[in-house]
């Protein structure tokens, strides 16, 4: 049940991460559970065919106990802004493991990214509705939509561009917000990752790391992300892809995310 207070809860932390004190693990899974119906709701508004609302919840589960379990109260990050982070991108992960996003779709959304770049590039600017819409050859409401479903999918996210320099190994941005529990060697890996990827975010226009922070760490749509700047849904769709564009360029100035081992 949520509301716990929080002098309660602090006690149960310190019983769970330094007794093993299984039975406050599950107290503290509890008063956080309704975590996994808000996230899940944020993250996919309709029901793809095959799947029930129940299918997320469950994988939602399994990330807020990931979060329960790894996460560490002496450092300086709510609870609650990392396990939605984890809820999420479990939600996500499921999602993209049952491939329910057609590959049309999935082809329109990446002929907006080019679309964006191409245009701020021509024009020195932030392309309008319109132009992006003219240049797709697109309508403005479907374009609407193209955003809608981007703001779903997660399409060129920060999960995506990490795999796009980790030919082997898929690297999720989620599991980098604290200390890997993992051998030395693994640890240190997942510092320079950490360093990476966080410089890359740090140098982004103030904007843009806003939008990111929304995003992935707040679990807020585009749409809300919006409302919160005073923007159009598709000028948050812009910051975000040009937040990924830079990030991706900073990696792979860094040589790739494994060049320095």
């Amino acid at each position: 049940m949520p509301g716990l207070a929080k002098e309660h809860l602090d006690r149960l932390w310190i019983a769970f991460k330094e007794q093993g004190d299984s039975t406050a693990r599950e107290e503290i899974i509890g008063n956080y559970a309704h975590l996994v119906k808000i996230t899940a709701g944020r993250v996919v508004s309709s029901m793809p065919n095959g799947l029930d609302r129940e299918d997320l919840y469950s994988a939602g589960a399994f990330g807020l106990i990931k979060a329960v379990d790894q996460f560490d109260p002496g450092r300086d990050v709510k609870f609650e802004t990392y396990a939605i982070a984890l809820i999420r991108g479990a939600i996500l992960e499921m999602l993209r493991g049952e491939d329910w996003v057609p590959r049309s779709i999935r082809e329109k959304l990446k002929l907006l990214d080019r679309t964006l770049i191409e245009l701020e590039g021509k024009l020195g600017r932030a392309p309008t509705e319109t132009e992006i819409a003219e240049s797709m050859g697109v309508t403005e409401d479907e374009l609407s939509i193209i955003i809608q479903q981007a703001s779903r999918t997660g399409v060129l996210s920060l999960d995506d561009v990490m795999a796009s320099v980790d030919g082997e190994e898929h690297i999720h941005f989620i599991d980098l917000i604290v200390d890997e529990n993992s051998n030395p060697e693994q640890e240190t890996e997942g510092r320079e990752v950490r360093r990476i990827l966080c410089e890359g975010v740090d140098k982004l226009p103030e904007r843009e790391r806003l939008v990111v922070a929304l995003y992935y760490y707040e679990g807020l749509t585009f749409r809300e992300i919006g409302q919160v700047l005073g923007v159009s849904e598709s000028r948050v769709y812009q910051l975000h892809t040009q937040a990924m564009t830079r990030v991706k360029a900073h990696i792979h100035a860094q040589g790739g995310i494994y060049a320095a081992f």
